[in-house]
């Protein structure tokens, strides 16, 4: 497979120091292990976030104000050890506890647990909110063993911004499961991803073939079919994602509609048209919309949608400021009109 890379091995470091080079005013790379911190940590309850390399921007990219204060980073689709994990919540801990926040992920899930049993003997207190909104994944009744997808965008989104209200850990953690569990995706994907060193593609799709509910590290959807016009696909994914979310008439959400790495913007600004279209038929309030490649799967062919539902409080946790390497949020009366 074509990669602009030197050697497979060393593609994760060499793609944090090119990072870090970029971005050394704002943030710090902890010695020794792929951890990536904020400077000038404030006296709050700590956001760590973290997964395996392969979906830039996520993770390292959400690291900033009203966002990540630090994020564990592992090898290419591969979760962050236990040791980077508890080094990096050490490194940004200010006494007032850590919030980790990350996709559904078994090896994410093992990790993140023996990292908090490491922190608890050192009187170091964790949360957790596991962001599980792929809603092709597994049916309601076995939500909990959903997958994390682009949804993570919003439920960090949310911890961040409740962080830096100076909420205590128990009340940041109930908020941002308040946003996960009101958070809805779903995605679609037209080509494979390719690993770095890998000689095969880790699996294979028809020229006129798609595969609905297809997971961002190749895992089986829930069909796969031909190639439909970009409206017809939006309807369908639409659709299922109504139906999860239990969306009516009057209900508000946030919309996002990520790439997955070789979707062009074109396409995605014509699938978010039909988005808008649908949804707006429904009743259903679009409080604000976001079309970007957040969440990729190297250059994976496809696209997801996500639905946020909202209420007052996490309405107003969304429009608080942001800012990281690749996320930036800072509503004001005026720029709210000009994007509507």
């Amino acid at each position: 497979m074509k990669k602009f890379i030197n050697k497979p091995e060393n593609v994760v470091s060499e793609a944090i120091e090119g990072f870090m080079v970029a971005n050394k005013d704002k943030l710090i790379k902890i010695e020794n292990v792929n951890g990536i911190i904020r400077k000038n940590l404030k006296d709050k309850v700590a956001i760590v976030t973290g997964g395996g390399s392969g979906h830039e921007p996520l993770f390292l990219g959400f690291v900033g104000e009203g966002l990540a204060d630090g994020v564990a980073i592992g090898n290419v689709f591969a979760a962050p050890t236990p040791n980077t994990i508890h080094e990096v919540a050490k490194a940004v801990d200010q006494g007032k506890g850590v919030l980790f926040v990350y996709g559904n992920y078994a090896g994410d899930v093992l990790n993140f647990d023996m990292a908090a049993e490491l922190l608890e003997f050192e009187d170091i207190q964790t949360k957790t909110v596991k962001v599980a909104d792929d809603v092709a994944s597994a049916p309601e009744e076995r939500k909990e063993d959903r997958r994390g997808i682009a949804g993570d965008v919003f439920v960090l989104k949310i911890a961040g911004a409740a962080s830096e209200k100076g909420w205590d850990l128990e009340k940041v953690a109930n908020v941002t499961q308040k946003a996960a569990d009101r958070t809805y995706s779903i995605g679609v994907a037209s080509s494979p991803g390719s690993i770095p060193g890998a000689t095969e593609l880790p699996y294979e799709l028809g020229d006129d073939e798609i595969e609905l509910g297809m997971g961002i590290h190749g895992e089986p959807g829930m069909k796969r079919t031909k190639m439909m016009p970009a409206d017809q696909l939006t309807d369908e994914l639409l659709n299922t994602l109504v139906m999860e979310s239990k969306l009516q008439a009057g209900d508000e959400v946030a919309v996002y509609v990520n790439g997955l790495g070789s979707t062009t913007l074109l396409e995605l600004f014509i699938i978010n048209r039909r988005v808008h279209q649908v949804l707006t038929e429904k009743g259903i309030h679009v409080y604000d919309m976001d079309i970007n490649s957040y969440c990729t799967t190297q250059e994976m062919g496809g696209f997801s949608i996500s639905l946020f539902k909202l209420d007052d409080e996490l309405k107003e946790l969304y429009d608080a400021p942001a800012k990281a390497p690749y996320y930036v949020k800072n509503h004001s009366i005026d720029t709210k009109e000009a994007k509507v």
